[in-house]
């Protein structure tokens, strides 16, 4: 008897398969990386990419290297969570970087990891990964590690299991950053000391919504050698808990 035919992969679940491979591990890949990681032929892998870098969903770097163009974050800015946030965050976060001079950006919790919604430079910013639509891990992250410390049981057991380094401090044992994750539902914010990047220390604060849940966090950025995070928690408080207020938070 013979084996049943395995069943036809669509255009649509192949383009699908090719932009899935894209993650902060994979931010940036070759045709031929692509095409073993969708089990595609290189021949329609190759078809696949022209016609989305055509639509600008994937853009081509001067190394041919890939990576995800401008169409596909400008879909992600029209969920209505996105919209919101980012019109009624604006004015705070602009306040709030023209006070410290430093980098301050707002992101949402997007599967296992923080998405970054938007995002101000401030006068002093020093170079940082967090723009706009990038996708960064919640451990080694200040906005990060405040929507993982209220992100449930389910999530903290699956991200605590596959700790990567970034940096040489960055936290990888479980127990360690189990600890700090229950210190930041006790005080309400989130710090980081060379974590993500080198040079950089962030601050974060829950912002919450009508119903008393965590739906995004409010961070700031700034150089490890330049001022102590602790000076800054009250400023930072304060906008997390305008943007709250906007959003119908009582706290």
């Amino acid at each position: 008897m013979s084996a049943p035919e395995r069943p036809r992969r669509s255009v649509t679940s192949k383009a699908l398969a090719v932009l899935g491979t894209f993650d902060q591990a994979h931010s940036r890949q070759t045709l031929t990386e692509i095409a073993t990681a969708t089990g595609l032929p290189l021949s329609t892998t190759h078809r696949l990419i022209a016609e989305l870098v055509a639509w600008e969903g994937l853009t081509r770097g001067a190394d041919g290297r890939y990576e995800i163009g401008r169409r596909i974050w400008l879909l992600g800015s029209l969920t209505a969570v996105s919209r919101e946030l980012r019109a009624i965050a604006l004015p705070f976060m602009q306040d709030l970087s023209a006070t410290t001079g430093e980098n301050v950006h707002i992101a949402v919790l997007d599967g296992d990891r923080a998405l970054y919604i938007d995002r101000i430079s401030g006068r002093r910013a020093v170079p940082v990964v967090s723009k706009p639509g990038a996708r960064l891990p919640l451990h080694a992250t200040g906005v990060g590690k405040v929507l993982l410390a209220h992100g449930g049981r389910d999530l903290q057991d699956r991200v605590l299991t596959r700790l990567t380094r970034h940096t040489r401090l960055t936290i990888v044992e479980p127990k360690r950053l189990q600890r700090q994750l229950q210190q930041i539902v006790e005080r309400g914010y989130a710090t980081t000391h060379e974590e993500m990047t080198a040079g950089s220390s962030s601050l974060a604060v829950p912002v919450y919504d009508r119903t008393d849940r965590v739906v995004a966090a409010l961070g700031l950025v700034t150089a490890s050698t330049r001022r102590e995070l602790n000076r800054l928690v009250p400023a930072v408080q304060l906008a997390g808990r305008g943007i709250g207020r906007m959003l119908g938070s009582t706290r």
